[in-house]
Order: structure tokens, then sequence, then C-alpha cells
């Protein structure tokens, strides 16, 4: 017995001093390393991965080298890992995790490689430009990722026309586009089986709601709110989706001013959802970290102007140096008008424009074009400056820009604080000449990203739309 005591205590010592060097080589290779938010705030040599934040019952984490869901076994050696013939299939949660881990690692690979030419394969027909994107090499590569790997599932309850049909003219043109895109037209994203779904889409409109369902002057919104409730009480009775995130990989997408307001019909499509919006105004509950700004597009009759489709050439000549023509919505377009209606012969501002004036035209022939919010902060005027390579000044408060994770905004456009709105024209003339070609000249790299296309085209407004809800879904770890 003494004996066997004596070979049993050093065998077990070796035991774990093994151990513990094995634990030492996993943890120096990243495989036990923690969850980090992906960020695009970095440049390709310092790409960096944010600290997790804990929400509630959510958290909106990343991981900074996530091991991947391997269904093998041990065989004796901690070198080398073999598949055992009795491993476990994977499931198709697990296989969407799996997936989503691979994007990761592939992202954070590309972010520190500050060639972008070398992670572009031949034949395409793009090169992200450094100057517009926080991380250019980081952008194409979540983009690639989300090609190949990305599934959207669109609930089929609900009838036209306030589900799964929108408008796709005029002011909320965007709203009705992204959903016959995504029902009809990306068939690469869509999926007909919900268990193999990174996100889920609520297809219901808000413009429509507000079109047959609520009542002229009265300023209820409850009737929307209560089809927003009832919706969502039945995809979460008929399936097991949203009970088991409690709607955080679930999202809407509303252009109307009123989608923020509309969303609280449910408490988790409001705090956890993601929700896609034009009124993207952090005073009033819109999250970043959560939430995406939806370009707000008019386009009149359904069509881009031909005048702005075709712009004039870079060096044309822009005789007057800002323009602006609209009416007295909101605070900020007080203060714009009470300072330069009607002021100056360099900076026009109007408050409606006179039938016999051309408001695209006066675009064309600006260096700047003036984008103050109105009763809410969205203004069609942003995309509209852009197509008219007119360079964009952003008049605003608590509004988070378009695409902003991924796009460097003052790259391509100018941002005024509003107590320089008395001195906007010594403001914009002191911006030196090559710095506006800069950025007019940056104009015309950023504007595929926020084109309309029948059928959508890659990197095209669509596709970053979708990107942006892709961003947040890889930036989400559930349960």
């Amino acid at each position: 017995m003494e004996n066997f005591r004596g070979y049993l205590l050093p065998a077990v010592s070796l035991l774990f001093a093994t151990s513990v060097l094995f634990i030492l080589i996993l943890s120096s290779s990243g495989y036990f390393s923690s969850f980090g938010m992906i960020s695009f705030n970095s440049t390709a040599s310092n790409f960096e991965f944010k600290s997790s934040v804990p929400t509630a019952d959510l958290l909106r984490t990343v991981s900074v080298s996530d091991h991947e869901i391997q269904a093998v076994r041990f065989t004796g050696s901690t070198k080398f890992l073999k598949r055992d013939s009795s491993a476990r299939v994977l499931s198709k949660n697990e296989q969407l995790k799996q997936g989503l881990a691979r994007a990761r690692a592939s992202i954070r690979k590309a972010a520190s490689t500050q060639n972008v030419s070398s992670i572009i394969k031949n034949g395409v027909d793009f090169v992200p430009s450094a100057a517009i994107y926080r991380n250019p090499t980081a952008f194409y590569q979540s983009y690639v990722e989300m090609e190949r790997r990305f599934k959207v599932y669109v609930y089929r309850e609900g009838e036209l026309p306030i589900t799964h049909y929108g408008p796709c003219k005029d002011i909320y043109t965007i709203e009705g586009r992204f959903m016959s895109e995504i029902e009809h037209g990306a068939k690469r994203f869509r999926t007909s089986d919900p268990h193999r779904a990174h996100v889920y889409y609520l297809p219901f409109s808000v413009a429509w709601m507000v079109k047959y369902l609520y009542k002229p002057l009265t300023y209820d919104l409850t009737p929307l709110k209560q089809f927003v409730a009832d919706y969502v009480k039945v995809v979460s009775s008929k399936y097991p989706f949203w009970n088991r995130t409690c709607g955080a990989d679930h999202f809407m997408l509303a252009c109307h001013d009123w989608g923020p307001h509309v969303s609280k019909g449910n408490s988790h499509l409001y705090n956890n959802s993601i929700r896609v919006l034009c009124n993207a105004n952090t005073s009033e509950g819109f999250n970043p970290q959560k939430d995406v700004t939806l370009p707000e597009i008019h386009l009149y009759g359904g069509y881009v102007s031909p005048k702005l489709l075709s712009p004039p050439p870079f060096n044309a000549p822009r005789p007057y140096l800002a323009f602006f023509a609209g009416g007295l919505h909101g605070t900020i377009r007080s203060i714009l008008l009470q300072h330069w209606k009607g002021h100056d012969k360099d900076l026009i501002v109007f408050e409606y424009l006179p039938k016999d004036q051309d408001y695209y035209s006066f675009m064309l022939k600006s260096k700047f074009c003036l984008c103050p919010s109105g009763y809410e902060v969205a203004s069609p005027r942003i995309v509209e400056s852009i197509y008219a390579q007119c360079v964009p000044v952003i008049l605003s408060q608590n509004y988070v820009l378009p695409f902003s994770d991924v796009l460097r905004w003052e790259a391509f456009s100018i941002q005024v604080d509003l107590s320089e709105i008395p001195r906007l024209k010594e403001v914009l003339m002191a911006v030196p000449e090559e710095k506006y070609k800069r950025l007019k000249e940056n104009l015309k790299a950023v504007r595929r990203h926020f084109e309309l296309n029948q059928p959508a085209k890659r990197f095209d407004v669509f596709h970053m739309i979708l990107h942006s809800i892709w961003l947040r879904r890889l930036n989400m770890r559930l349960g």
C-alpha cells in the first residue's frame, strides 16, 4: 500500500502540471479570449475591438478571437485534433455561431492589413477608397462575409397593404423599396428556413399604418402601436424565435417620422430589437449600438431626376457659395431663415422656391448645400446633395448620420454647429480650395452607397442598409 501511494503522488502531480501547461497553451493562443465589440473607428494599423457592455438579457458583443465550435475529441495528444467518428453533428444554431465566429476572425485579420488591394480578389469592380472609410479593409472584408453568410427570414404573416408592401416613391421611398427588394429580389440573403436565419424581419410599413389606421389631426398613435403589438404577438406565439432572444435578433424598418414612437407598441421591440429608422434621433431613444440609420431618399414619382443622374463635370463652375430652399419646419430652419433668407446673393436661402426656379439647378450650381433638420432630424437633402456633388452642410442636433459606423462623413461633408449659423458664410468661405476639391472628389466615391437600384447592385444603399444590420448581428451574442 505504501508503495502504491508512493507511485500515485508523483503521477497526480505530473497530471496536474500537464493540465496547467495545456491551459496556458490554450490561453496564449486566444482560445479563452474575452469578447469585444467590432469597431471601425480606428485605422488599419491599430484596429481595435471595444470591450463588451452587458445589457439586460443580451450582450451586444463579439469575440476578439472566437474559438470555433468544434465537434472533435482529443485522442491523446494536445498538439493535434482529430475528428472522432462518434462526434456529434453541429445543430443549425451552432453552425450559425461557428459561421459568425469565422466572420469575426476574418474581419479582424483584414483590419490589420493596410493594403486594401491585398484582400480583394481579381476581377472585382470596386476598391474602397481609404479617404471615406474608417477602416477600408475591415469594411470590405465585413461586406464580403455578409455576402457569404448573412441570412434574413421575412415573416409571412400579415395582409396587404400594411404588411409586405410600402411606399416606393416620394418622401418615404426607401421604406417600400427595401421591403420590395428583400421580399422579391435579394435571393442571396433571404432564407425560407427560419432556423438558418441570423435576423428576422417584421415586414410592416409605418407609412401605410399612418395612411390607413391614423385619424387625421388626432395625433393619437394608439391604433398604430396596437397593430405593432398584435403583429409581434402573432409571430411570437407561432414561432419560438422572438421569445428566445426577446426580439434582439429581429428588425423593423421605417422612414416615417413616427417610426420610433410606433415601435413602443412592444417594449422589447423598442428596447432590444434592431430598429432601422430615418428618424435617428438619440434624444428620442435611438441607440446607435443596436439601431440603424436609414437614409431618407425623396424620389419624385419614384425616379431620380435626370439632372442628378449626370451632374456637371468636376471642374464646371458653381457660381453660388451655398443653397437652401424649404419650409419653416423646426427651430434650426427658423434660425437659418432668420439670418439668411434673401440676405445674400452668394448664400441663396429661400423659404419656398419661386415657381419659375428649379430646385436641382440651384444645387448643381452651388458649392455647398445646406441640410438643416426640420421637425425631425433626417433630411432628404443630404442624399440629394451627394447626387448633385454639392458638399452637404449638416445643420442638426442628435442625428446619427447614415452608415457612420463605416463612413467618415468628415471626408465628404461639413458639420456646422448651430451657434455658427449667424456667421455661416464666413465659415464656408474659410474652407480652403484644396479641401473643397477633396470633399467633392470624395462625394463621387461615396455616391454608390446611396444609390437605389432595381435590382439592387453591390455596395448600393440597399446593401449598405443590410450591412449595417449585419454589423449589429455580428456585435450580438445571444444567450
